[in-house]
C-alpha cells in the first residue's frame, strides 16, 4: 500500500508538523520574554559609561572601538558622545536619532523604552573624562539586563528542547491513544469471538475519523457478522436436517425390521423396494439441503455467464415433460421471440426453474395443465409458472418459501419443503426476487424475476 495514500499517515504528519510549528513560535516568544524579564543581572548604565570613558582615556578612539565591538557581542550598541557628536559611529533608529539632541541636552541619566512592542531600551549616561571634559554614553539594548548572545542561544535551545519534548510527548500520547483504542477494541472483540461469543463487535471506535484502523474495525465487524450468520445458518440447517431425517429414518428402520421378520419372499421384496424409495428420498433431501446451504453461504466457486433466460426455462419444461406425461398434465409454453438475456449461473437457475415447474406439476390435478411463460416485464426478465391446483391459503403465502415449510394443502404430496426455498435463494443470489400469489380461478402463480443483462 502506498503510504502517501494513507489517511493515517497524513493525519500523523499534520499533527507533528503542527506541533513543530507551535514549538518554534511559542519557543521563540517565551525565550524572548525570558531574556527580557527573567535575567536577574541588570545592566549598570553608570558602570558601563565609566568603562567606556576609561577605554577612551587609555587608548583613544581605537580602544573605544574595541570596547564597542565587545559590547556589541554582548547585545548592547553603545558609544560616547562629546559636544553632541559621537566619538565612534553608531547606528540609531530614525526616531531615536531625531530625539537624541533633546536627551543629550538634558544632561542627566535617562533610561527610556520608546516602543513597548519592540522591547528596546535607550540609555543616556553622563560621564566626566580624565581630561575633565563632559561626555555622555548613548546605548541601545533590547533588554534591560546584561545577557551575552551565547547565553541567549543556550536559553533558546533549552526552551526549544523543553517545548519539543512537551509537545512531542503530548502529540505522541494522543497518537498512541488514537491508535491503541481501535487496536484494543479489535483485540477485545477477537478474544470474545475466540471464546465463542460470535456476537462480538468492535463498533467502529474512533468517532468521526475514517483512517485505516477504523476501516479495519468496520471490516472486522462485517467479517464477524458474516461468520455469525454462516454459523447460525449451519446450525439451523443441521437442526432442520436432523429433524427432517428423523421420520424417514424411523420408517426405514421399521421397513427393514418388517422385511427381516417376514417369512414370505414376495412380502420381503416389497419391503426392500419401499426401503429403496426411502433411501432415494433421503438422498434427495440431503442433496437439496447441501444446495440450499451453499446458496445461503454465498455461492462459492459458482461461475456466472450471459445466458438466455427464456431458453433455460424452456429446457426446464422439456426435462419435466416425462413427469407431466405420467400424470397426464399438459405443459403450455409462451415466450417472446427476442432473447431474454440475464447474467447468472446456468446450473443454479436451471435448478430453480426445475423446482418451480416440478412443484406446479406435483400440486396439479391429473388431466389439468401447467402454464410456463417467459417475458420482459418492466426491465426485468420474468418466468411465470401457473398451475391449476388447490392454491395456498392466504395466511400461508408469506411462509411458502421458508425451508421445510409444507402448507396445509400439501399433506398428500411428496416432498420435504425445500424446492421453493432453494428457488428463492437462487433468485436473491442473482439480484432478483420470487413472488407467489393465488391465481384467478384457483391455482398458484409463481414469478421468478431477474435483472436483464446490460449491454
Amino acid at each position: 500500500m502506498n503510504p502517501f495514500k494513507s489517511s493515517l499517515y497524513w493525519r500523523l504528519l499534520l499533527w507533528f508538523c503542527a506541533a513543530n510549528l507551535l514549538v518554534l513560535v511559542l519557543g521563540g516568544f517565551l525565550t524572548r520574554r525570558f531574556v527580557e524579564y527573567s535575567t536577574e543581572v541588570e545592566i549598570d548604565w553608570s558602570a558601563l559609561a565609566q568603562s567606556a570613558e576609561q577605554a577612551y582615556d587609555q587608548g583613544g578612539p581605537s580602544a573605544l572601538a574595541d570596547w564597542i565591538d565587545k559590547q556589541h557581542r554582548e547585545g548592547v550598541e553603545a558609544t560616547l558622545f562629546q559636544d553632541g557628536q559621537p566619538l565612534q559611529p553608531i547606528h540609531l533608529p530614525p526616531p531615536i536619532r531625531e530625539s537624541l539632541p533633546d536627551m543629550l541636552a538634558a544632561d542627566r541619566s535617562l533610561v527610556l523604552r520608546p516602543w513597548r512592542r519592540l522591547s528596546m531600551y535607550v540609555a543616556v549616561e553622563p560621564v566626566v573624562g580624565a581630561d575633565g571634559r563632559q561626555r555622555q554614553l548613548v546605548a541601545i539594548s533590547r533588554s534591560h539586563t546584561r545577557l551575552p548572545p551565547q547565553a541567549r542561544e543556550q536559553i533558546l535551545l533549552a526552551v526549544q528542547c523543553a517545548l519539543s519534548l512537551l509537545f512531542i510527548g503530548l502529540v505522541g500520547w494522543w497518537v498512541a491513544r488514537s491508535v491503541a483504542k481501535p487496536v484494543q477494541a479489535l483485540r477485545n472483540a477477537t478474544q470474545r469471538m475466540a471464546a465463542g461469543e460470535l456476537s462480538a463487535r468492535v463498533d467502529h471506535p474512533g468517532g468521526a475519523a475514517r483512517d485505516e484502523l477504523v476501516q479495519l474495525a468496520g471490516d472486522f465487524d462485517a467479517m464477524a457478522e458474516r461468520i455469525e450468520a454462516l454459523v447460525a445458518h449451519d446450525r439451523r440447517v443441521l437442526q432442520d436436517l436432523s429433524h427432517e431425517l428423523r421420520s424417514p429414518l424411523a420408517r426405514l428402520q421399521l421397513i427393514l425390521d418388517l422385511a427381516q421378520r417376514s417369512d414370505d419372499p414376495a412380502a420381503a421384496e416389497r419391503y426392500f423396494r419401499q426401503a429403496e424409495q426411502e433411501i432415494a428420498r433421503l438422498d434427495r433431501m440431503t442433496g437439496d439441503m447441501l444446495a440450499l446451504s451453499r446458496m445461503e453461504g454465498g455461492l462459492p466457486g459458482m461461475e456466472r455467464e450471459r445466458l438466455d433466460f427464456a431458453e433455460l426455462a424452456h429446457e426446464g419444461l422439456q426435462q419435466a415433460s416425462l413427469e407431466a406425461d405420467a400424470r397426464h398434465i399438459q405443459l403450455q409454453w409462451q415466450a417472446d421471440d427476442a432473447p431474454l438475456e440475464v447474467i447468472g449461473s446456468p446450473v443454479l437457475l436451471e435448478r430453480a426453474l426445475g423446482n418451480l415447474i416440478s412443484n406446479a406439476i406435483k400440486y396439479s390435478p391429473e388431466g389439468s395443465s401447467v402454464e410456463i411463460s417467459a417475458h420482459a416485464v418492466d426491465g426485468e426478465a420474468e418466468c411465470l409458472v401457473r398451475d391449476h391446483g388447490p392454491g395456498v391459503p392466504e395466511a400461508e403465502l408469506a411462509s411458502l418459501f421458508r425451508p421445510f415449510f409444507r402448507g396445509s394443502n400439501a399433506a398428500r404430496a411428496e416432498g420435504h419443503g425445500l424446492g421453493l426455498a432453494i428457488a428463492q435463494r437462487v433468485a436473491k443470489a442473482h439480484g432478483g426476487e420470487i413472488l407467489a400469489r393465488n391465481g384467478d380461478g384457483g391455482g398458484l402463480e409463481v414469478r421468478l424475476r431477474l435483472p436483464v443483462a446490460s449491454g
